[in-house]
């Protein structure tokens, strides 16, 4: 075998070393010279997989449309030519490929007038040899190289692929993890890389069957033939990729085989499909080219992904209306189905709150993806928790409820498959609990009065007293606010109640603290006795007049010792402050119209002597 490859090289050589010549001799003569192109060799090939050797000639006569003739000189064949296949002539092919060529697993391919490419389907060991690639002249004269050869050598096939477990069909939910492992390998003695990409066909898109119009073939990841990891084409898979929610790792040699696991951290409807890896083996031909020789494809088998819009399942306990009394704990249950399996995906799981009587909704905590709990404006936490019980399940917990925490409470979950980048893949609510709090009755009733003393000027210090009366049982505080609207008639309801709320002062809250709000005034408040409050408005200007209300809010004490408001409130009349003018203020007035006046009279008097003079002076000037 050894010497007939040497002979093989040599005949290339000679064949290489004449077309050059006779190219050479075409230029000198300045004549059309015809060339035949191969591909440079040796090519090697894997049996079993298909062979294919573009032929191409120029510089030719004649028709534009040139035929080719294949030769075979094997290696086993003391260099004896054997006929292959020929476009212009059936009975061309020797005895060994007639059969093959009538079946068409040997043939010609036409690329073009002047280009063809013998394709051999499957290749078979005793195909390895020198191809020649034959073009019967068309020429005016006998000038050129008229054919070319390439070595092909067919290797053994070793390339071999296995998965270790097989997809079962179920429907598995939208976010689920999905790991998938194919073992791939060569044993070659030349240098080969191999290849391996998963894949998947068919899925959302396949409406007419395995197979038909719709059945897409997607790659989802690949090893390619540079050993490079890539994402498939399809743009979701290239974000997912890059956002690493797709992987593709290679692992150790066992058997001869590497094991690639593919790893998918959160499944789409979109992946749906039947899951497939392929293995390829590749070669880096003489003209610097990777070239396929060898693949093979195993199906992993079906995947089905439930959108999670269908799966996924909000519900609340207690179901229906609660009613407690005031002070009670109270604890709502909110339970997540139909979630992906082994926790992957980041959930926020919201409780909501809208008054009995259909006022806006508010967030009363939440429990975010991180895991973080958080409340809302109302500030339960101090008196309150959020916590997770279990998978799926979460727990909110007031331990003393007050009447503020009456209305219908709702479990909104979100659900952000893969992480918690981005918007939730779905969010669901659950329906919505009612909670009622038995209340003890309040009575609260509030006057407002301007203290007596003498008139009210600028500077002075203006004294207002709310008088407060609550009847309840049990312990109560109250917690009052000052307020000021303009001077203007105030707008009343139609029951003769005044609107209008105006600007908030100053508070003092049900435990004693005093708050002053400014808003251009130095106010203080303060509790005179029990049932009396004092607002006090020091060195007032013109802008602190106006109608001054207080409004009265009674707290209640639970039976845990904590203080809840109790909703009961009462808001007084208006009381009006007007500053009248000082003294000080109306003697001003004459000062400045008098000084006025008589620096009008002096301006005039000037003027008028001014004027006297220069007139005398004119007249003693002028020629008599």
């Amino acid at each position: 075998m050894v010497t007939g490859m040497t002979t093989m090289m040599r005949v290339e050589m000679k064949v290489s070393w004449l077309a050059a010549a006779v190219c050479l001799l075409c230029v000198l003569q300045s004549a059309v010279c015809r060339e035949v192109s191969l591909p440079p060799g040796p090519l090697y090939r894997v049996a079993g997989f298909p062979l294919s050797l573009p032929c191409s000639v120029s510089g030719y006569e004649g028709p534009r449309t040139q035929d080719f003739e294949w030769f075979l000189y094997r290696e086993d064949a003391a260099g004896r030519q054997m006929g292959v296949v020929s476009t212009r002539d059936q009975g061309f092919p020797y005895a060994p490929f007639q059969g093959r060529v009538r079946a068409g697993e040997v043939k010609v391919e036409r690329d073009a007038g002047n280009r063809a490419r013998l394709v051999v389907q499957r290749l078979r060991t005793e195909d390895q040899g020198r191809y020649e690639c034959y073009t019967p002249s068309t020429d005016a004269k006998y000038l050129g190289n008229y054919s070319a050869s390439v070595t092909v050598k067919v290797i053994p096939d070793t390339l071999q692929i296995s998965y270790s477990r097989s997809l079962t069909g179920q429907p598995v939910p939208e976010g689920a993890e999905l790991q998938l492992t194919c073992s791939a390998g060569v044993q070659s003695e030349q240098h080969t890389h191999v290849s391996v990409t998963f894949g998947v066909r068919g899925g959302p898109g396949d409406t007419e069957g395995a197979g038909g119009p719709g059945a897409g073939v997607r790659e989802v990841i690949a090893v390619d033939k540079e050993l490079v990891v890539r994402p498939g084409e399809a743009l979701s898979y290239g974000k997912r990729y890059e956002a690493g929610e797709i992987s593709l790792e290679k692992r150790g040699v066992d058997s001869g085989r590497h094991a690639y696991v593919m790893k998918m951290r959160a499944v789409a409807p979109e992946d749906s499909g039947t899951f497939y890896c392929e293995a390829a083996q590749w070669i880096l031909d003489p003209v610097g080219r990777w070239e396929k020789i060898a693949q093979r494809t195993l199906d992993i088998g079906n995947l089905t992904v439930l959108p999670l819009a269908k799966s996924l399942e909000v519900t609340s306990s207690p179901r229906g209306e609660v009613t407690l009394q005031t002070g009670s704990p109270l604890t709502l249950t909110c339970e997540v189905g139909g979630l992906p399996g082994g926790g992957r995906s980041a959930l926020l799981v919201q409780w909501m709150k809208r008054g009995s009587g259909g006022s806006g909704e508010v967030e009363v905590a939440r429990s975010g993806p991180d895991g973080v709990v958080s409340w809302g404006e109302e500030g339960r936490g101090g008196g309150g928790s959020m916590e997770q019980e279990g998978e799926g399940r979460y727990a909110l917990r007031l331990f003393s409820a007050r009447p503020g925490d009456s209305g219908v409470y709702v479990c909104s979950v979100s659900v952000f498959t893969g992480g918690q980048a981005g918007r939730p893949a779905v969010t669901r609510r659950s329906e919505g609990v009612t909670v009622n709090l038995k209340t003890k009755e309040v009575l609260v009733s509030a006057g407002a009065e301007l203290a007596r003393g003498p008139l009210l000027k600028r500077g002075s210090t203006v004294t207002l007293l709310c008088n407060v009366s609550v009847v309840t049982t049990g312990p109560a505080q109250v917690e009052v606010s000052w307020l000021r609207a303009p001077l203007q008639e105030p707008v009343t309801s139609s029951a003769g109640d005044e609107e209008e709320a105006g600007t908030l002062l100053a508070a003092l809250s049900y435990d004693g603290l005093a708050r002053s709000y400014g808003n251009g005034s130095e106010a203080s408040v303060e509790r005179m006795a029990a049932g009396c409050y004092r607002l006090r408005i020091h060195a007032v200007e013109p802008e602190d007049q106006g109608r001054y209300r207080c409004q009265a809010e009674v707290w209640g004490q639970d039976p845990h010792g904590g203080w809840y408001n109790t909703g009961a409130k009462a808001r007084s009349s208006s009381v009006r402050v007007y500053l009248y003018a000082r003294a000080a203020d109306l003697l001003l007035i004459p000062l400045v119209i008098g000084v006025s006046s008589a620096l009008f009279v002096g301006i005039l008097i000037i003027a008028t002597v001014t004027c006297c003079f220069m007139k005398r002076l004119a007249r003693q000037r002028s020629p008599k």
